[in-house]
């Protein structure tokens, strides 16, 4: 009688364990269904939509002559000397005393007087600058969002005032080329200064050049260094008669200076700005 109660007080203990482990499998799988439908939380709603569309690149591939660029979410402003500050204070690995030189060359933050305080000269409510693409692409992901593709940029910054595109505008290319030509200023001014364009994005140009996701594509199209599938018609003088529209010339200019950067570098006048996909969430 005994062993029979033993045998039996075994079985029930088997039993709470295997309803233990049950419960704790059930309770995992619900933690994690509710994380994956959990869209990501993006900390600011100082954008604006952009809506979709097709783009037609300055240089058309073969095999198509439009590029089709989803809806997203893209920031009103570039990012401000005063939200980096923030955004180092929370993740001091990326201050100019600390960050790897793998990540930013020399001039990191050049401007700035310590690795939180800005120098004299630097507007707190002005663009950023001198940050590489790795400071801006972790700025964009730690914010929930992330760089703009170029398409995406692209497709934003070709609208004027009052136009969804004004690529083949004279008077709105011009005046883009001449903001090209003038001569960096000592000091940059505050964002949203300038005209808001059509979709309600202000400083898409007039104030910094800006960060792509994707800005080593522009000339190359496979590994650099052994690159078979380079477009040679891209380079030189046969760039102008390969591309969509030779008149746009601000467009040209542009792809060059992408063409030449690498993502360490860091530049007096290349600030970035953030965009979401339609996916993410925007909290406040």
């Amino acid at each position: 009688m005994l062993k029979k109660l033993e045998t039996q007080k075994v079985a029930v203990n088997k039993m709470k364990t295997g309803f233990i482990y049950i419960f704790m499998l059930l309770s995992c799988f619900i933690f994690l269904s509710s994380t994956e439908a959990q869209p990501i939380r993006i900390k600011s709603n100082n954008m604006v939509l952009i809506k979709g569309g097709q783009y037609e690149p300055l240089y058309i591939d073969s095999s198509a002559t439009k590029i089709k660029v989803a809806s997203f979410y893209m920031d009103k402003y570039p990012v401000t000397n005063e939200q980096f500050i923030k955004f180092v204070e929370e993740n001091p690995r990326w201050k100019k005393s600390k960050i790897k030189k793998l990540f930013a060359d020399d001039s990191y933050l050049l401007k700035w007087r310590t690795d939180t305080e800005p120098g004299e000269k630097v507007n707190l409510t002005a663009p950023v600058t001198n940050v590489s693409w790795f400071a801006a692409k972790e700025y964009c992901e730690c914010e929930g969002k992330r760089l703009p593709t170029i398409a995406e940029w692209e497709y934003a910054a070709r609208a004027s005032t009052n136009k969804l595109d004004a690529t083949k505008d004279q008077n709105y290319l011009n005046k883009i080329i001449e903001w090209y030509s003038k001569p960096t200023p000592a000091e940059f001014k505050s964002v949203g200064q300038n005209q808001k364009n059509y979709w309600g994005v202000y400083d898409m140009h007039g104030l910094v050049w800006e960060w792509t996701s994707d800005f080593f594509t522009t000339l190359v199209t496979g590994e650099s260094r052994g690159d078979s599938s380079i477009e040679k018609n891209l380079f030189c003088g046969s760039g102008s008669f390969s591309a969509s529209n030779f008149k746009n010339y601000p467009a040209f200019m542009r792809f060059a200076f992408r063409s030449s950067l690498k993502a360490n570098y860091t530049i007096n006048n290349l600030g970035f700005r953030c965009v979401s996909s339609l996916s993410n969430e925007v909290t406040k």
